[in-house]
């Protein structure tokens, strides 16, 4: 079965799959079993990032998840009120057919949290996040999902092109949906936008340039916001570089083939948005935004809250940000 989801002026629907979700519920989870655990940013980086596979074999999770949608991790232990830790959610970096071919080993890409507290700067620790990056292979740990049925390829893959656009671990689904268009032969064009500070921050880097050389349609950007770009060029922000490279964003985001997938930190979609709105005119915009004359015409002075509001993304816009 599937779900028709209407996809703004394209004269058409986008049809999404019909997902399970649910099936191991936070307060009777099950166990998973790590199989590996592995860094995936540079050793020079500032930043701690693990990629981490889950066996759930003989579990209701074997063979029941989809690329694009997220698990949870339910950390042991009590929070400072002294009840059990509550359920996080991570998106899976594994394509449908996961890890091992066979659905039966999951992964997430988990970046350790550690901060300072803003009024008294002690050092915070995320409980999640570091529980997940300390657990060694053999080590179990309780899960529960799976969860989201909006975030997702479309069951037609060869049917639409797609932009891709990540920050930071906002890269995990689209590792799986990656392989999921590319090992189905896929010929659409695939465009992937990576956004980090720094180069020594990029994950999963040699992975997609391999996946470039070896498909000619697929094509991975990297926008550097703290340092000059590899190759050269001003620090940038991922949507900046829908501008740079346009000639080869423009005739994708003019086609009415092309869906936008967006994942990573809160507040990135409106500078995405924003750009939208200065490189795309009439029914090429209106494909992904729906905005009154008067809001369209000052997109300087957009703010977040007015997405949803004045500024509302179509349904060929895909959006997981945290």
């Amino acid at each position: 079965m599937s779900t028709p989801v209407k996809s703004g002026k394209t004269g058409g629907g986008v049809i999404l799959p019909e997902v399970k979700m649910h099936l191991v519920r936070p307060n009777a989870p099950v166990k998973g079993v790590v199989v590996r655990s592995e860094r995936c940013t540079s050793p020079k980086s500032a930043g701690f990032v693990r990629h981490v596979d889950i066996d759930v074999s003989g579990t209701p999770l074997e063979g029941a998840f989809r690329a694009g949608q997220s698990f949870g991790v339910i950390p042991p232990g009590e929070d400072e009120r002294g009840k059990p830790h509550k359920v996080r959610l991570y998106s899976i970096a594994a394509p449908t057919r996961g890890e091992d071919g066979a659905g039966k080993v999951l992964s997430t890409t988990v970046k350790r949290t550690i901060d300072e507290h803003w009024d008294d700067h002690r050092l915070f620790l995320g409980v999640a996040s570091n529980y997940l990056a300390d657990l060694q292979e053999g080590d179990e740990v309780a899960i529960s999902g799976p969860n989201g049925k909006r975030f997702l390829l479309p069951e037609n893959l060869g049917g639409h092109d797609y932009i891709f656009i990540a920050t930071g671990t906002g890269i995990a689904p689209f590792r799986g949906m990656l392989l999921d268009l590319l090992e189905a032969d896929c010929a659409s064009k695939i465009l992937l936008i990576m956004g980090v500070p720094y180069a020594t921050e990029l994950l999963y880097h040699d992975f997609f340039l391999q996946l470039q050389e070896k498909h000619e349609h697929f094509t991975y950007l990297t926008a550097l916001s703290r340092q000059e770009q590899e190759h050269g060029g001003r620090p940038m922000y991922v949507q900046q570089r829908l501008e740079t490279d346009r000639e080869i964003v423009l005739p994708m985001l003019s086609n009415d083939r092309t869906l936008m997938y967006i994942c990573g930190i809160a507040g990135m979609e409106l500078g995405i948005f924003q750009e939208l709105a200065r490189l795309l005119t009439g029914e090429s915009l209106e494909q992904y935004l729906q905005c009154d004359p008067q809001t369209l015409a000052d997109e300087t002075s957009w703010s977040r809250r007015m997405i949803g509001r004045e500024i509302k993304p179509t349904e060929r816009v895909f959006l997981e940000v945290y």
